[in-house]
């Protein structure tokens, strides 16, 4: 094996890395609290605002149910995601 040719494997190899700690990063950040935390507030805030612009009731309660939808999908959808994968093993 040469030397160039072995310098080339070892940047492809560097960039397989490289690429594998990225993608690690991006899939902690998917299930992380602090995503799911922000994406809760956006939400409240999003829904509240809305109630209150067309003069629902109970703005704050309302708001409540799109992130209660949103939150409790964060936490069953691993458990069914795992189920899918088992039975559609390739």
């Amino acid at each position: 094996m040469t030397e160039d040719k072995l310098a080339e494997m070892t940047r492809e190899l560097e960039a397989i890395k490289q690429r594998n700690t990225r993608v690690e990063a991006d899939k902690a950040w998917e299930v992380s609290y602090v995503r799911i935390g922000a994406i809760c507030a956006i939400t409240y805030l999003v829904a509240l605002a809305f109630l209150y612009t067309i003069g629902a009731e109970r703005c704050g309660l309302g708001a409540l149910m799109p992130t209660l939808g949103f939150f409790i999908s964060t936490q069953s959808l691993p458990a069914l995601k795992k189920w899918w994968i088992e039975k559609n093993r390739l």
